[in-house]
């Protein structure tokens, strides 16, 4: 049952042999853990005797109580839930919860910002198998105020109420528990974009981990999103793919991973997935993928009591790179639709949301494979700047990349002057990043590259541009040799727009 996840050991486990009489916390409730600070509060609960009344105490340094809350058991679930009030950024504190003569105790609990960490294998890739991973594994100690919680693979056909297995319960970080193993625990993506969120905020951060490797979004999405998307419900498991490793059957790990964790209350979440789409229901991602926003903060809102915010912050990796030489698009056909066909985020379908640019961090030598680059320093990086200015209100900080706003063509000269949002640096200029299409697809050669300006050489067949893009492929560049990039450092995304006329100026973005 999902009683299970909290009783580590044999020892405990014998507990659950008799009648459950004390009132035991939800799984990932523990000592060492990190709830969500003001103007949230945050949601307890836990499993008790049908019709008892739990006392919730949280007190401070020498057992002072800071405040009290009741709740009584209810059926036919058998669990209580209290809300606490909203309190400021810190601790260390005890939370209690009393049924009868029993009690629970829970140490060493603070309170800061909570961030959910979920996707496939390139967020369960460890500390261990970064760049500098050594380095990285020292350090972890310098981090004792970001906790670190990682709920175990776990799928199931109907909605849990409470986990099953946990991997790693509220710990502090260190060595051995950041570089577990491979593609276990905890979490690189997660733990240095979270260490970088403390750095920035200076207020403890809690980090939960769900993500399993090889799954598509359909296996995390609710049966709501799949009807939304028009996807069947009995899609079953596909034909096992080599990279599609994980349960792919619809919902089952929206199921067990994330519908247990509706209660939590969350600043955020951050998402790493999307290779396995690129084999399966691709052009769908446009649809799925925005729609599993949607749903979850709507989730998260309702089981919370309304303490998750609505519009939940949502950042995410765009994809990153596989197989140099493949004439294959679905990898830039899901980088588009990870911006629901858009481009850039936040935009109109996608609100509250932030994107780190991955494309110009490709690794063909991973050991772990070139669809698994090791370079996780920088898609944190990118990812914090996104979270800085989307979700803490950072309003002066470029957070991403430059973006096309408008395409001029001088017909008389096969010229088209492409303008972009931001100052431009040119990294490549050789690269056919660009391409044109009058009847199909060819290359458009860079001729200048102003302040904020591209000029590309057309050719072709006809009297009308159909269409423009810019590094679309499986494998755009090199390793951060992408053509263009602001002054930042930041990549421009790659991008895809239809319909350009010959004869004027037309917006390629609102």
């Amino acid at each position: 049952t999902g009683k299970m996840g909290l009783l580590a050991g044999p020892e405990l486990s014998l507990l659950l042999l008799s009648p459950l009489k004390v009132p035991f916390f939800a799984s990932y409730y523990g000592d060492h853990m990190v709830l969500q600070k003001k103007p949230s509060g945050a949601v307890v609960w836990g499993h008790g005797d049908l019709g008892a009344v739990v006392t919730v105490t949280l007190s401070g340094a020498g057992g002072l109580i800071i405040m009290e809350k009741t709740a009584h058991v209810k059926g036919p679930s058998g669990t209580w839930t209290t809300l606490l009030d909203p309190m400021n950024a810190g601790g260390p504190y005890a939370l209690t919860a009393e049924q009868g003569r029993e009690n629970v105790t829970l140490r060493d609990i603070y309170f800061g910002d909570v961030w959910l960490c979920s996707g496939q294998s390139n967020m369960a890739m460890t500390v261990l198998q970064v760049a500098n991973a050594s380095q990285e594994l020292a350090a972890a100690t310098r981090y004792p105020y970001v906790r670190i919680f990682a709920a175990a693979p776990s799928r199931s056909d109907v909605e849990l109420q409470d986990l099953e297995r946990i991997d790693l319960p509220w710990s502090i970080p260190t060595a051995e528990n950041l570089g577990h193993g491979n593609f276990t625990y905890f979490s690189a993506v997660c733990w240095l974009f979270g260490r970088s969120l403390y750095e920035a905020l200076g207020s403890p951060i809690g980090l939960v981990e769900v993500a399993w490797g090889g799954t598509p979004i359909e296996a995390w999405s609710s049966r709501r999103v799949l009807q939304a998307c028009g996807l069947p419900k009995d899609m079953g498991s596909i034909s096992p793919h080599q990279h599609l490793s994980g349960p792919q059957t619809p919902s089952v790990l929206w199921n067990a991973m994330i519908h247990p964790l509706l209660n939590m209350t969350l600043r955020g979440v951050v998402w790493y997935q999307g290779e396995a789409n690129a084999f399966l229901n691709t052009d769908q991602y446009n649809c799925t993928f925005p729609a599993l926003i949607a749903d979850w903060r709507r989730a998260f809102h309702a089981g919370s009591a309304g303490q998750t915010e609505p519009l939940l912050p949502f950042g995410f990796v765009q994809l990153s790179t596989y197989r140099r030489r493949s004439v294959d698009d679905s990898f830039a056909r899901l980088r588009w639709h990870q911006t629901a066909d858009l481009g850039v985020v936040p935009n109109a379908r996608m609100p509250s949301t932030f994107m780190a640019v991955a494309m110009d961090l490709g690794d063909e030598h991973s050991p772990y494979g070139s669809i698994h680059p090791r370079d996780k320093q920088n898609v944190a990086y990118r990812l914090l700047l996104g979270a800085r200015a989307v979700v803490y209100g950072d309003k002066d900080l470029v957070f991403q990349g430059p973006y096309p706003t408008r395409a001029i063509l001088e017909v008389t000269r096969g010229l088209l002057n492409v303008t972009y949002s931001q100052e431009l640096i040119c990294r490549q200029r050789d690269m056919q990043a660009f391409e044109a299409s009058p009847c199909r697809w060819l290359p458009a050669p860079v001729v200048a590259v102003g302040f904020r300006t591209v000029t590309l050489a057309l050719s072709g067949c006809g009297t009308l541009l159909l269409g423009l893009r810019y590094a679309w492929a499986q494998w755009p560049c090199e390793y951060q040799a992408c053509p263009l990039y602001n002054p930042q450092g930041l990549p421009a995304p790659p991008f895809l727009a239809g319909g350009l006329s010959l004869a004027a100026a037309v917006q390629l973005c609102q």
